[in-house]
């Protein structure tokens, strides 16, 4: 599989890889030629964005927040059906050229897709949505992923990606507009239907995401954490081996999940209170999982989004599918129940979980 940094933009790949430090010249090569194999690509399509609708002419996206692990794939799966735009992996593989170069190419990117995800066993296919912060990691140099590839600045990437530690004014301008024209060339991608968008790094960040868009919805699905916990380590010991451009063996995992969640959540929390219906709804793992049209029309009653009911077929049809689906399964962290319980007290509690016997 090619890596996710072909995609990247050639200033964004040239700045991440001063502050990485030595990465082998090996890993490197096929990734820039990817870069400027494409950069006539980049600057025809940089010439149609003048014709791009602005964010304010869009209609407000929704987004779906949760930390990793916490079912934002299966919900975001579920409810791309019911006729909203959101991010496929054209976009998320070659984000500067999905309207030129991606239309062209699409049929031998869709070749070279997994059949299901590294860190789980969802299926992926041609049209599933994908989270944009792929994406972003190649329009920018704050992004999550870039601690995931360059491990050696492990934690330095990762607070930077999340939480804009270190972060330069200019690097976050740089961000926002990245983002922003993202979105408006997925609005091009799908007529000007309603972004339905899915991140966990949003999390952390509603106040910004309302601040560029605003009267934008927000769902928020929260898990158990102590199944979220070893999730988790799943997802870093599947991620690295494929996606690592340097050695990783040092980094604290336990503890980067910890910090992480914790913060996020605080920020969430912070960043949130007072809002509710008709802007921000909250569901659980739980509830998506056992009674999932329930809790869809949880979401959509509460956003006073329309189209439940034309759209309801397809989500029962899609469920059906995917019944059979075998779910990661992980045994409690019971080696680290009490040190999650400490560290995420806070919202083991909020949320009614309990802590394991």
């Amino acid at each position: 599989m090619p890596h996710p940094l072909n995609g990247a933009r050639r200033s964004v790949l040239a700045q991440v890889l001063r502050e990485a430090g030595d990465v082998p010249a090996s890993k490197l090569a096929p990734i820039w030629g990817s870069v400027l194999g494409r950069s006539p690509f980049t600057v025809l399509e940089a010439a149609q964005e003048g014709s791009l609708r602005q964010a304010e002419e869009m209609e407000p996206p929704i987004f779906l927040l949760g930390h990793w692990r916490s079912g934002t794939t299966h919900l975001y799966n579920v409810m791309s059906l019911g006729g909203f735009g959101y991010v496929p992996p054209v976009a998320t593989g070659i984000p500067s050229e999905m309207l030129t170069l991606g239309r062209w190419l699409r049929p031998m990117l869709e070749r070279q897709l997994p059949d299901s995800r590294y860190i789980d066993n969802v299926p992926v296919t041609p049209t599933s949505p994908q989270e944009d912060e792929i994406a972003l990691a190649n329009l920018s140099p704050l992004s999550f992923y870039h601690g995931i590839y360059f491990p050696e600045r492990f934690d330095w990437f990762v607070n930077r990606g999340l939480f804009f530690d270190d972060a330069s004014t200019e690097d976050i301008v740089q961000w926002e507009g990245a983002f922003t024209l993202f979105m408006r060339k997925l609005d091009r991608l799908f007529g000007g239907k309603r972004l339905l968008i899915k991140n966990p790094v949003y999390t952390a960040r509603p106040a910004q995401l309302r601040k560029l868009f605003p009267g934008a919805k927000f769902i928020h699905i929260h898990r158990d954490p102590f199944d979220v916990f070893p999730s988790m380590q799943n997802f870093y010991a599947k991620l690295f081996p494929v996606m690592a451009l340097q050695s990783y063996d040092h980094v604290d995992v336990d503890g980067a999940i910890l910090r992480t969640y914790d913060r996020m959540m605080s920020q969430f929390s912070e960043e949130t209170a007072g809002l509710g219906a008709p802007d921000f709804v909250e569901v659980s793992y739980r509830q998506l999982n056992d009674e999932p049209m329930e809790a869809l029309r949880t979401i959509y009653d509460g956003l006073e989004l329309e189209g439940f009911d034309e759209a309801s077929p397809t989500f029962s049809a899609y469920l059906d599918s995917v019944r059979g689906y075998q779910k990661n399964r992980f045994r409690k962290a019971d080696q680290t129940t009490e040190r999650i319980a400490e560290a995420w007290s806070r919202w083991i509690g909020r949320w009614g979980y309990e802590v394991p016997r």
